[in-house]
Order: C-alpha cells, then structure tokens, then sequence
C-alpha cells in the first residue's frame, strides 16, 4: 500500500504544484480572481483524479483485484494529503515571494465589487494550510465515490 500511495500521491503532488503554479503565474494577470478560482479547482480536481487511479492500482495490481471499502479511502485520503502538501506549496509560494501583494490586490477587487463581507485576512501560511484541508476534504469525497466503485470482495 505504501508504494501505491507514494506513487500517484507523488503524480497528483507533482501535477497540482505545477498545474496550479502555472494557473497563478500566467493567469493573475490575464484573468479576473473568479476566472482564477475556477482554475484553481479544475487543478485541484485533476491532481485529485489520482486517487481514483491509485485505488484502482492497489485492487488490480497489488491486491489480487481485491480491495476493501475501508482500504480504498486510506488509500485515497493519503493521496489526498500528498497532493494537498504540492498545491499548499505552491500557493505558499506564490503569495510569499511570487506576488506578495496578493491578498491586499484580493482584498481591493471585493471592495471594489461591494463584497466587504467577503474579506478574511490572511497570510501565505494560513492560506496555505486552508489549500491543504481544503484539498483533503475534497480528496476525502472522491476516495468515497471511488470506493465505492471500486470495492471488491
């Protein structure tokens, strides 16, 4: 199990820093912040997809076409949290040393659009670890649908 984690967890780490380091680098300045938010979670879903890939892996491959509802969610929260750690990087990274006017730009475009309600502060670290739950909530749901497709007895 541990090779199979490391394995598409590493894939979707790889695929969401970069996808979402590309998405923020040529994006911020072309597109709006809804545009940008959009993409965002376009990264995030298809970094995410290897969790489906490496439940299905372990069943086929290691597992003798055998995995349990309960293994397949391990499997597929682990993944979860590697890909979150890549994109919580790179939004770390971005927001710190890339554009650290970020949240104050974020900030001014709400105000600007009537939405003063809407404005939390924030740091590069606070929103970094805000990337990773948020990550891992929703790699939480997927590795539920995929068990569920997925389990075999």
């Amino acid at each position: 199990m541990k090779q199979t984690v490391l394995k598409y967890g590493l894939y979707g780490l790889l695929t969401g820093f970069i996808i979402f380091t590309i998405h923020l680098i040529f994006g911020i300045e072309n597109l709006d912040y809804s545009t940008n938010e959009v993409l965002g979670y376009v990264s995030i879903f298809l970094s995410l997809s290897f969790i489906f890939f490496g439940i299905k892996h372990y069943r086929d491959h290691i597992n003798n076409g055998v995995i349990s509802f309960g293994k397949a969610i391990v499997i597929g929260i682990l993944i979860s949290v590697l890909v979150g750690i890549g994109i919580s990087i790179a939004d770390f990274i971005y927001t710190k040393f890339i554009d650290p006017s970020f949240f104050s730009n974020y900030e001014q475009q709400l105000i600007e659009k009537g939405r003063e309600n809407e404005i939390i502060k924030m740091t590069s670290t606070t929103a970094a670890l805000f990337m990773l739950v948020l990550v891992t909530i929703i790699g939480f749901i997927i590795s539920l649908i995929s068990g569920l497709i997925l389990q075999r007895k």
